[in-house]
This record gives C-alpha cells, structure tokens and sequence, in this order.
C-alpha cells in the first residue's frame, strides 16, 4: 500500500553531532533537530534527532540519510576480519601499489598500509586476458580449499579480485557464489560488482575496503531498517552516495564504499541549489564540524565529480575507484585537540574529542583543550546559549584545561593559546579549499564566494576567507543541519563507467553511442526498481581521455548537444578540443596537434525528484529589528584584540537588515562571527551575505 504521509526526514550522522531535518509538504514547513551523536548506538542519536525535530517516521514518506561510519571505519582501521582472494602470483598488487613517492625527500616516509595483512591474501589457479577471454580455467578446488581456510580463521568478510574481470565476471561470480555457500555469515564482495575499469590496484583497494567496511555497515544500516520499521515506517528508505545522489538501502548494504563521502556530498549539493537559487556560477563548499572540514566546489552551476579519491590523504591513503563529489578533507573541527609537541610546537587535530567525552567545556569528562574550547574563552561562544540553551558549556573547566595544556607550557597567556589555535586550524582548513581548488589546477579567484556551514563553519568562515583572500562569504539558513538538508534536495543517481581502449579518430558515433545507451539502460532500470515518484530523468555522459603515449587520464564532460551534430568528424573534434582544455586546466598545457584516445566512458542517470521549495522571509530596513538585538559581550578578535561585540538573535532577523562588526549572530546550532570590517545583508531567502573586510 502507498504511503500517503507526506513528510520527509534526513538524518546526517556525523562525528559530534547527529543532525536531522524534516520538510513537512502539506505545511511548507523546515523541521529541525540537533543531539551529541551516540557512538555505541548510532540510531539512537537519529531518533533523539526526530523528537527534538518533532517528528515521527510514522508520518514520513521518505527517510534520506547519510553518515560517516563507511570512512570513519576505514580510517580507524575499525572494520572486519577480512581476507583477499587473488589470481596467483598477484596477491602484493595491493601492498607494491604505484611505486610512486609522493614524500620525495622525506627519509621517514612510509607508504600505505594495507587493510588486509599478507598472511590473509591467498591466490587462486585462474587467469583472464585483456578482453576477457579465458587462458586459463578457475580451479575450483583451489576455491574450496580456501574456502574451508577462511572458516577456519573465522574471516567476517571476504574480497574478490581476478585481473581483467571487468572484462569478464564470471570466474569472480563463481567464487562469490562458492563463498556463499559455505560461508553464508560473511560479507562477500566482488570487483567487477563494484566496477568496469581497468587498473588492478585502484580495483584491489576498492573490493577490498568495501568488504572492510561492509559488514559494520551492513549491520548499521540493517539496524536502522528495523528501528524505522517499529516506528511504522512504511515510505522510502535511501542513503545518499558519495556523489551527491541517493541509491537504494539494498544497494547501499552491497556496495558500501560508494557512501563514503555521504554527508560532505550533501552539503555540497546544498551549495549547488542555493548557487542555482542565487544566481552563482563559482564556489566553494567549507563544510566545519566538530571532528573535520571539508571544502568542495560548485562550478558552472555543478558540483564537481571525480572517477576516483584517495582516501586517508595522498601521502599515505588508499584508492578507491568509485565517482565522488570531489571533497578534500582535513583533521580540523569543533572537537579537534590542541596540545603542545614534545619540540614545543602547538599542534591542532588530527585528534578529535568526538562526541564523548567531547571538547572539555562539555562537562562529559574532556580534559584536552579543542577547538570549541578556544572558541569559548575568546568570547565567540555564549556558555548559556550553546544549542539553544540546551547545553550549559563549563569556560572555567576550558580555561584550567587551557592553561594547563598549552599556555603554561608555551608561556602565553590562556587568551593568546586560545587565539593560536584558531589561527592554526584556520591555516589547516585553507588546505582544505585549497585541495579542491589549486592542487585541482583552478584559480582560486575564479571562486569569490565561499558557503560556511556545520556547526563550527560560520565560527571560523571570516578567519579562512581571509587566510584566503576570499571576498564573500554566505551561510544558509540552519547552517548546523546544512547538509542534512542537502539530503532533502539530492536527487536518485547511478552513475556507470566501461573501460574501451579506443583511439579518438578510429570510434564511431554508433559504438559510442551503443555503449552510453547500455550503459543508461542499466541505470534506468536502477531506477524502475527503485519505484520514485521521479519529476523526470536526466543523463550525462563523459569520457576519460589522454594523449597517445600517456598514462593517466582526464575526464571530459560531453553536452548531449554533441550527439545531435549531423557530421561526425565535426562531433569529434568538438569532443577534442575540449579534452585539449580540460588538460591544460589539470596540468598547465595542452597538445592540440597531438593524439588522442579514450579510456573509459561515464555515463549518470539521474531521476529528478521533487524538492523543497525554497521559502523567502520577512522583509525589513536595513536596521535590524530592536527583539533581534540581545545584547553586547565582549569578544577577542584577531584584528583589534578584545572589543565588545553586538550580539544578535538570527531567527528575528529580517531580509534587507544590514550589520558591521565586530558582532556575533546566534542561532541554535551556530554562531556566526563578524570580525572588524566585515559586513552583512541578510538576503530575501534570509541566508547572510558577508563581506569581508581586508587585513
């Protein structure tokens, strides 16, 4: 039976905080509820969620949700028991990795660490050529005696890798189906399921850290099913990928890894809606909570997709061959500690009180100085007004941990150890932009508008614009459920990749034309299944292209208008001319005059689904109404030392009021910080637009 509820909720579990919002449909209504999240029992800190929201899954026709348990398990190294099963004579492809050295003169670097030790490795009689046909037959007795291994050593989870599978699956599908049998309680997971490219370490590292994660996220998401279903849940369940889109919960609990980067991605597709509603074309996504940030890119209108991302860092992090919204990520948030090195330098993060015990001023047993601890004794924070009054914050407790920890050791005062720690996680969280823009070969000019949002984005946003001579800075409306409300305004997606070898002036229109629509068959099916109430479907393709000669490729976005062109040689030239730009953008220069081939051909189908309409507020004059104005208290900042600050209430606040700094703007989740010389207007959808003053 159809659920005629007509309310959605998004859950977005992230490392302090659990965020859920709910739009209520008949009313037109943005529901909002915010708890410290519940590390043993994550589903309790989305229904603690839904009560603060005043919500109940009885009434939702759609539950969206995000979290980082994939990459937390993956980064944590907390994930299951798990073994690699191999062609023989290729089980260290994934230890040797690239060979590359990206620490070159670092005599200390050390390369990755796999997930999987070599003693649970094992090899297999069975070989594929390059296009898929069979040199030499599975051994199926090799398998079973693995098999029986594995059992033995009480494996939880298992991957599967054979070279040129993604040609051809089906020695891979006979060993999942052999593993199956006889071990029925393990997670079994198998590369060509999970990809159709080439490159046997990229595919080696995926399989193997979706079977790590699997089973913990498997057992998670199987546990909120079953919490929804007594709640009287009977609408649509759908996690949101890495890309920005939503898949189905049956597909999330198999292919894991594409919800790696889940909760940052909505945030960025936010950022894209509220670009489109603006009328932006560049930006940045700087997305702070209380255990990262993270900074992503809007540009043209789009939120940029990568085919592949390192997780865990370039130097020492492993690949995963899944498209992602393209995220950096850095170890700064609310809750990362602070502590003096044993060479007397002031560090910041990667540690992270999380949300137990929490950054000392919590009360829950912290004894390291955070970030969020500096921010309270600076004055930017309200001890009484933390989450709406909900949480009393200890500045006593902050101020003993301060001075015992880091001023008293580096001889400062607790203000100026405070001061220094937002100084350094504002350089740290520059990298973040930084990663997403330059390491990216984009100009960081071509981006004057950065989005702040999470908990702690629009605390530190002025500091980070300035670190980055950014000149405007906008946070949305409830910037601390910002990305679950990304969620709300995400779309069903699959995105499918085939690696073809092929040069550029052999292909014909018809074999690429023949292999995006298989492609988009697969992907509309996807969607059929899914059984969406979809507005309307829409695709795009793309091709991974590179230079006869070269190894690595670019992707190169196609328009659908260059499948309608009459001639085809003026179709491949279209197609050339913007793979010769996209790779002068990456690298600096192009080849005009040169060859070129293809890789791999992408294809994304996406079902439209209807979204929350964006609602304008009130209008006012450019004086803020008196209710509004709460207060002043004094605050240090980093251009002018101690001042006292206004202190206003954001919720009364009304399109068109204008407000200089120094002033501190206060919402339940958040407090915006308005340094000297920075600027705001509210805006008619109510987001603040801040100018930021110059150093």
């Amino acid at each position: 039976m159809t659920s005629t509820a007509r309310t959605r909720i998004a859950a977005d579990i992230g490392g302090t905080f659990t965020d859920v919002t709910a739009f209520d449909e008949k009313r037109g209504v943005l529901l909002l509820g915010k708890t410290l999240t519940t590390p043993q029992r994550l589903i309790t800190g989305i229904t603690d969620g839904m009560r603060k929201a005043g919500v109940t899954l009885d009434e939702a026709n759609l539950f969206l949700h995000g979290s980082t348990i994939a990459i937390n398990t993956m980064l944590e190294r907390s994930g299951a028991r798990a073994a690699l099963v191999t062609t023989r004579g290729f089980r260290d492809i994934y230890e040797i990795g690239r060979i590359n050295r990206p620490d070159s003169f670092n005599l200390r670097h050390r390369k990755h660490a796999p997930l999987i030790e070599r003693d649970l490795r094992f090899e297999v009689g069975e070989r594929l050529l390059a296009d898929g046909t069979v040199h030499q037959k599975l051994d199926m007795g090799e398998v079973e005696a693995i098999a029986d291994e594995l059992v033995r050593r009480r494996i939880e989870a298992v991957a599967v890798l054979f070279l040129h599978s993604y040609r051809n699956p089906a020695h891979e599908r006979a060993v999942k189906a052999a593993l199956r049998k006889r071990m029925p309680g393990a997670f079994i997971s198998i590369s060509s399921d999970l990809s159709q490219e080439y490159r046997e370490y990229e595919r080696t590292s995926t399989v193997v850290a979706n079977a790590y994660i699997g089973p913990r996220v498997d057992n998670y998401l199987r546990e909120i099913e079953e919490e929804i279903k007594r709640e009287k849940f009977s609408g649509k369940f759908l996690v949101v990928q890495s890309t920005g889109g939503l898949y189905a919960l049956s597909e999330a609990r198999a292919d894991c890894v594409r919800m790696m980067e889940s909760g940052p991605a909505a945030g960025v597709i936010g950022t894209q809606a509220l670009c489109r509603t603006l009328g932006i074309a560049n930006a940045i996504a700087f997305d702070m909570g209380g255990t990262t940030a993270k900074a992503g890119v809007v540009r043209d209108g789009a939120a940029l997709v990568t085919g592949s991302a390192m997780i865990g860092g370039y130097l020492t992090g492993l690949p995963l061959l899944t498209p992602m919204i393209d995220i950096h990520e850095v170890g700064t948030g609310g809750g990362s500690i602070a502590a003096v090195s044993e060479s007397g330098a002031l560090r910041v993060g990667p540690q992270s009180a999380g949300a137990a015990p929490g950054p000392v001023c919590y009360g829950q047993g912290g004894i390291e100085p955070t970030v969020t601890d500096a921010n309270l004794l600076l004055g930017r924070l309200d001890p009484g007004r933390f989450l709406g009054g909900e949480m009393l914050l200890d500045r006593a407790a902050a101020n003993a941990a301060m001075k015992k920890r880091v001023a008293d050791p580096l001889g400062l005062s607790a203000t100026h150890a405070a001061l220094g720690i937002l100084r350094i996680a504002a350089a740290s969280m520059s990298h973040a932009v930084k990663g997403v823009t330059t390491d990216r070969g984009l100009d960081p000019g071509a981006f004057p508008t950065m989005f702040a949002y999470g908990g702690a984005g629009p605390l530190h946003a002025s500091m980070v614009a300035r670190e980055l001579r950014i000149p405007r800075v906008i946070v949305p409306r409830a910037p601390g459920h910002f990305s679950a409300f990304g969620m709300l305004l995400a779309d069903f997606r699959r995105d499918l990749v085939r690696s073809q070898f092929v040069s550029l002036a052999a292909v014909t229109m018809a074999d690429l034309e023949g292999w995006f629509a298989e492609m988009e068959a697969q992907g509309q099916a996807a969607l059929k299944d899914a059984d969406l109430n979809t507005k309307r479907i829409v695709m795009q393709r793309g091709l991974d292209m590179r230079y006869v000669g070269q190894e690595h490729a670019v992707t190169v976005d196609l328009p659908a208008a260059a499948f309608r062109r009459g001639d085809p040689q003026a179709t491949k030239a279209a197609i050339k001319a913007a793979f010769d730009a996209a790779h002068e953008e990456r690298y600096g220069r192009g080849a005009p005059g040169e060859q070129a081939e293809i890789v791999s051909v992408r294809s994304a189908v996406i079902g439209m689904m209807k979204h929350p309409v964006l609602e304008k507020i009130a209008v006012g004059t450019a004086r803020p109404p008196a209710a509004a104005f709460t207060g002043r208290r004094r605050a240090y900042f980093e251009d002018g030392g101690w001042k006292e600050a206004a202190v206003y209430q954001r919720g009364l606040l009304l399109a068109g009021n204008r407000i200089s700094g120094p002033a501190l703007i206060e919402e339940h989740a958040t407090t915006t910080v308005l340094q000297p010389g920075d600027s705001l207007v509210v805006e008619p959808y109510g987001n603040l637009d801040i100018s930021i003053g110059r150093k």
